[in-house]
């Protein structure tokens, strides 16, 4: 019989999530149900919403219950079905679970060619995580050729996407992120413009010196004191994508908001949230241009991958410490 190592969310986190916060347990698989499918998972995404998706209270979707599989983002191959809209052979791209196997009813599953491209890649810029960037910037940020475009977290998953796709939009493109390599990275891997360390120098210098004109357009991923810097330096009708805050996902208080919100009326600026699944209808044309950039060398993407399910809570945990350096993938 077949086993199946899982993790299951124990507790709702105080702060940063730790291994006592999940339960590991390895249980046998159950036969099929009719409509069901068994997938063999090889790849998870471990994404900066895992930690919301923890707390309990309203968002964007229901939070994981406690003693359930923690929800996961991943790929993987079809083992055994009995369900008629996929087949043994077929790799999907679904939500998962922090577990070997997947086992249920497919829903919202779409397959995947692993001809066509590595499946990591479909994790990071032909996923979630490349339609986050394309659609928060293009539909919220709406750039202009010639726009200044600022994006925090720069050398994360979604920023380096979201940073590039400015580019090909003609766009001067600014990076804010933690270290010497990483901002390396972004001007001469990534064809950035302009860097800001915000390890290492004062955020609101750095941007008058790379934004001497103002932000025209904002793709946050941080929050926090980040956010506030580039508040004060908004150019007219600047747009502000909110598209993430890991800066405060861990806050054992309240969150902190932004205190320099005033520039968005004196700059007559917009502010928006941004949710990736309100844009699934059109995922598949937008999957379509990527993968044109990613072949023409317009997108590069580049992927974090950390091998072993029960590394699983200390992998989760690189997010939040800026160990990660691209798209953070664990391979099962």
């Amino acid at each position: 019989m077949t086993t199946n190592r899982q993790f299951l969310l124990a507790r709702r986190p105080t702060g940063a999530a730790t291994r006592d916060d999940f339960t590991y347990q390895e249980q046998p698989l159950a036969d099929l149900a009719e409509g069901q499918v068994r997938v063999k998972n090889q790849y998870l995404s471990l994404d900066p919403a895992m930690r919301g998706w923890m707390n309990e209270g309203k968002s964007y979707i229901a939070p994981v219950g406690l003693g359930q599989v923690m929800r996961a983002l991943g790929v993987g191959e079809v083992v055994e079905s009995r369900h008629p809209g996929f087949a043994k052979g077929d790799f999907v791209n679904g939500a998962l679970g922090v577990q070997d196997y997947f086992q249920g009813e497919p829903g919202g599953f779409y397959k995947v060619d692993p001809k066509v491209a590595p499946l990591p890649l479909y994790l990071s810029a032909l996923g979630m995580t490349g339609m986050t960037a394309y659609f928060a910037l293009l539909d919220t940020g709406a750039p202009k050729a010639g726009d200044t475009v600022v994006i925090s977290g720069a050398a994360g998953a979604v920023g380096s996407i979201a940073g590039q796709i400015a580019k090909v939009k003609g766009c001067r493109v600014v990076g804010i992120a933690g270290g010497k390599d990483k901002c390396q990275f972004l001007m001469d891997e990534l064809g950035f413009d302009g860097v800001i360390d915000y390890k290492n120098e004062d955020v609101v210098a750095g941007l008058k010196r790379e934004c001497p004109k103002g932000v025209d357009v904002y793709f946050d991923n941080v929050g926090g004191d980040i956010l506030d810097a580039v508040l004060s330096r908004l150019a007219l009708r600047a747009r502000v994508v909110i598209c993430g805050a890991i800066s405060q996902y861990n806050n054992k208080t309240a969150i902190k908001g932004p205190a320099n919100y005033l520039s968005l009326l004196v700059n007559r600026a917009r502010m928006e949230g941004f949710v990736v699944i309100d844009h699934a209808a059109n995922f598949a044309s937008a999957g379509a241009e990527m993968a044109g950039w990613l072949a023409k060398g317009q997108v590069k993407s580049k992927e974090h991958i950390v091998e072993g399910l029960q590394t699983f809570p200390e992998t989760l945990m690189k997010l939040f410490s800026g160990e990660n350096f691209g798209k953070l993938i664990l391979k099962v």
